[in-house]
């Protein structure tokens, strides 16, 4: 079969030649089993980097003969940019890998992966068995995250991030999935083909800094659950009916506050009514904001992405 290790990359040019050369010995090592032809190949997609990302990937791609390169027209997005890559390579190879260009993901899941395909699985999933070197927020965050999905209904590997390995025909059946709010997470397994996991260990960074941090995690949370779920908009309805119940005790408290000659001439009543009230009705247009935002953006069918330049 032939190969491809598909890598976004944003502003990773500390990263970037090691991440090659490691890429570069695991491909050695897999057309020497005989586990992959020898026109197997790496990709970087540059999601619009700052720095000098798409310069060293331009140098890679002169000096060894595994690397290719997309040059995205403008930043995109970590999911855009994997979708990029993957519908690059789709016509390229027989099987495609995702992994974040930083390598934190293990390796050697990657030669299991490829004898699970020869074993007849479309999607093999690398699921993170420990996070010993993730942050301890990102840790407790990645936790959190997972169980809400869970919560909420989205149908998702656990502890499962973009490290994964899917065929050519898998990767066919992805594209016909029109949405522009990606969540990869959630949408390749709703594909439905047969599909097994790996053991993924997270290693430390060996050069320049995550580009996680906790808004775009949260962004990424927010995507997963409004895109595959509408128990947000259920929970406005129970929320009413919670308030329309805290409403009658306030009214049975006020009343008995006037029948005992303790009422405080309505102030602790009305202020708890305007906060309380105020406060649900700020949350449940918010959550229907959201809503509505993603159908806006769902109708205009707007390209997810734009290749400026393919190196191959």
């Amino acid at each position: 079969m032939r190969l491809a290790i598909v890598c976004p990359c944003y502003n990773e040019q500390e990263v970037l030649p090691q991440s090659a050369q490691r890429l570069t010995d695991l491909l050695d090592h897999l057309i020497g089993a005989g586990k992959v032809s020898s026109d197997s190949f790496m990709m970087f997609v540059n999601d619009g980097s700052r720095d000098r990302t798409w310069e060293v990937i331009t140098q890679l791609h002169e000096s060894n003969k595994y690397v290719k390169g997309v040059n995205l027209a403008r930043n995109v997005g970590h999911q855009n940019a994997i979708m990029a890559g993957m519908m690059t390579a789709r016509d390229m190879a027989d099987g495609v890998v995702t992994i974040d260009a930083d390598l934190q993901d293990d390796l050697k899941c990657i030669p299991t992966m490829v004898d699970d395909f020869a074993a007849g699985y479309d999607i093999v999933y690398g699921v993170k068995v420990s996070r010993e070197k993730d942050p301890v927020l990102k840790r407790l965050t990645a936790v959190a995250f997972y169980k809400l999905q869970e919560k909420m209904g989205v149908e998702c590997v656990y502890n499962h991030a973009d490290f994964r390995f899917m065929s050519r025909r898998a990767l066919q059946m992805l594209s016909e999935y029109g949405e522009r709010n990606l969540y990869l997470r959630g949408l390749i397994p709703m594909i439905g083909l047969h599909s097994t996991t790996v053991d993924d260990v997270i290693s430390e960074r060996t050069a320049g800094k995550s580009k996680y941090n906790l808004s775009r995690m949260l962004g990424l949370a927010l995507d997963g659950i409004t895109s595959f779920s509408v128990k947000p908009i259920l929970g406005i309805i129970y929320l009413g009916m919670l308030s329309m119940f805290i409403g009658l005790g306030i009214g049975c408290y006020v009343v008995g506050s006037l029948i005992m000659g303790t009422a405080v001439k309505g102030w602790s009543s009305l202020m708890l009514s305007i906060w309380l009230s105020s406060g649900m009705l700020m949350i449940s247009i918010g959550i229907v904001g959201i809503y509505i935002g993603k159908i806006y953006n769902e109708v205009k069918r707007r390209p997810l992405y734009h290749i400026d330049k393919i190196l191959e």
